[in-house]
C-alpha cells in the first residue's frame, strides 16, 4: 500500500469547532479542526444511517452524528453504544495548509479490495 499526502488547501477554511466535507479517491472525508486549532480526519459516512459526520457537532474529541446522535472519537473512529467504528485518516497542518496522508492499493490484490476496504 502506497500513501499520498493531499494538500487540501488553507486551514483557515475551517472554522475552529466545526468540519468540512472532502472527496479523496472515492472516499468521503471530513476534516475537523478543534477548538485549539488541532486537526482530525474520519470517514464522513456514519455506518448506521449513512449521514454525513462533518455536518455534525463537534465537542471533547467526538463528533456526534447529526442524524441519531451517535459519537464518534475523532482520533480512534471508535462509535458509541453498539456502533461500527469509521476510518480515521492521518492529518496535520504545514504552512498553514491541510494536510492529509491516504493510503492509496499498490498490489493486485490491494487494488482488488478497493481504497474504501482499507483501515489505518
Amino acid at each position: 500500500m502506497e500513501t499520498i499526502c493531499f494538500d487540501l488547501g488553507s486551514v483557515e477554511q475551517i472554522p475552529l469547532g466545526q468540519g468540512h466535507w472532502f472527496l479523496i479517491g472515492g472516499q468521503d472525508v471530513a476534516v475537523f479542526r478543534g477548538r485549539n486549532g488541532r486537526l482530525f480526519a474520519i470517514e464522513d459516512r456514519c455506518p448506521h444511517r449513512a449521514g454525513s459526520l462533518a455536518d455534525g457537532i463537534m465537542g471533547e474529541g467526538k463528533i456526534v452524528c447529526p442524524l441519531h446522535g451517535h459519537k464518534f472519537d475523532l482520533t480512534t473512529g471508535q462509535g458509541s453504544e453498539d456502533c461500527e467504528c469509521v476510518k480515521t485518516f492521518p492529518v496535520e497542518e504545514k504552512d498553514g495548509k491541510i494536510v492529509l496522508s491516504y493510503p492509496f492499493p499498490t498490489t493486485e490484490a490491494e487494488k482488488n479490495v478497493g481504497a474504501t476496504d482499507f483501515q489505518r
